[in-house]
């Protein structure tokens, strides 16, 4: 049974996990024990053209339905009967802030989080499951934000860390990854899986980023995005109409539609969010496989500086999100996700480029929802390419009248 204080607010540690076992998303009679993480997709329904991924499944039986009677807060060991076993200290991930845009329009922040981007509820759970196998390290195919992330967490918890990233990820990402203690190498962009599957092989480290030739990633992953429907559903008092989302592998997509399920599952409302998959135009693979009714894509990628959700390989767990809920996938160009950063900046939020994607995705689409928008908001913008490589140098002699003539050309 869970543990609750009288009032709920302060809850930290809400009981033991309710997780039991893996589930083919190929075929979802399949299941696997909950040990070890399926981390090259289901065994069964894969081909050498196409993985599918595994989800986790939980005895939702025994949930104590308090649970959602706290406030949404730091630490996402306070949905821990609807996580896999948290093993990995916290650093304080999820609980981030929901801001009201106006005219029924929201952006969750997840900036907000330790290592600022929402990659943290996800790698508090897959280092978790690295703790748990007894693996001697993590590894991840990162250009940015997962590979800083994973480093974090895995230093957190004595773990050693491998970064395999690009030559063109931004230095300051590197750097930050570095900080962390991880190994980052830079290798080319083909090379990178089958390093990763070969440092696993012979290393035994444990991947907590994608393996397959259409993406699966770690099982546990989108477990930890689940609890961002958590928080929008106590945060707004209800189910949001529309939810649009940065879309690169789509792991993030698929745990807040996955939340919002389990939430209609329990009994807590009969309403499910539209999910919307906002992705580069200069790839798009999730779009690609549902306008083919394709399971996944592959496509190829064409230039584009949203190097965070920059990706050609897509996976069955977007088109599953998007497909089940009635929603769409949104195509949008560098110049929109510009314009939808900007738009942020003025109101107080600095984003990445790819995490304006959500914002941007909703204001191409231009469509009333019966109900609240969230867009979500990933990354913050310190992690874009290029920022702190411009230099500005001093002006000297500057009066007032200066300053109001650069405030009027501002304006």
């Amino acid at each position: 049974m869970c543990s609750f204080s009288p009032s709920g607010a302060s809850v930290r540690e809400t009981g033991a996990s309710l997780a039991t076992h893996q589930r083919s998303l190929g075929d979802p009679s399949l299941t696997y024990p909950l040990s070890p993480p399926l981390t090259r997709g289901c065994p069964r329904t894969s081909t050498d053209d196409l993985a599918y991924p595994l989800e986790v499944g939980y005895d939702h039986e025994r949930l104590d339905p308090r649970l959602f009677e706290q406030e949404p807060g730091p630490d996402i060991a306070r949905w821990a009967p609807l996580l896999p076993p948290l093993h990995a200290p916290t650093l304080g991930e999820g609980g981030t802030p929901l801001l009201d845009l106006g005219d029924g329009l929201h952006l969750k922040d997840e900036s907000r989080n330790p290592t600022w981007s929402h990659k943290d509820r996800l790698n508090r759970v897959t280092v978790s499951a690295a703790l748990a196998e007894g693996a001697p390290g993590v590894v991840v195919a990162s250009s940015g934000n997962h590979g800083a992330s994973a480093a974090a967490y895995a230093d957190r918890a004595g773990l050693r860390a491998v970064v395999l990233t690009s030559a063109g990820s931004p230095p300051a990402v590197q750097d930050f990854a570095r900080a962390y203690g991880a190994t980052v190498l830079s290798v080319p962009v083909e090379e990178r899986w089958p390093l990763l599957r070969e440092i696993v092989d012979r290393l035994g480290y444990h991947p907590v980023s994608n393996q397959t030739v259409t993406h699966t990633g770690h099982p546990y992953g989108p477990e930890g995005y689940k609890t961002i429907a958590y928080e929008l559903f106590l945060q707004l008092g209800r189910v949001p109409a529309a939810v649009f989302s940065p879309t690169g592998y789509a792991e993030l997509l698929y745990g807040v539609w996955k939340g919002f399920t389990e939430l209609r599952l329990l009994g807590l409302t009969r309403d499910v969010p539209r999910m919307f998959a906002c992705e580069p135009a200069a790839g798009g693979p999730h779009a690609r496989a549902l306008a083919a009714g394709a399971p996944a894509a592959i496509v190829e990628l064409g230039p584009t500086q949203a190097y965070g959700i920059a990706g050609p390989v897509g996976g069955h767990r977007g088109v599953r999100a998007v497909r089940d809920s009635g929603g769409e996938a949104v195509l949008v160009t560098d110049d929109e996700m510009r314009a939808a950063q900007r738009r942020l900046a003025r109101l107080g939020v600095w984003q990445e480029l790819s995490g304006a994607a959500g914002l941007a995705g909703y204001r191409k689409l231009a469509r009333a929802f019966d109900g609240p928008v969230v867009c979500v908001a990933t990354s913050s913008g310190f992690k874009d390419a290029g920022v702190g490589t411009r230099s500005y140098p001093a002006k000297a002699g500057l009066t007032a009248r200066d300053v109001v003539a650069l405030l009027e050309q501002d304006a």
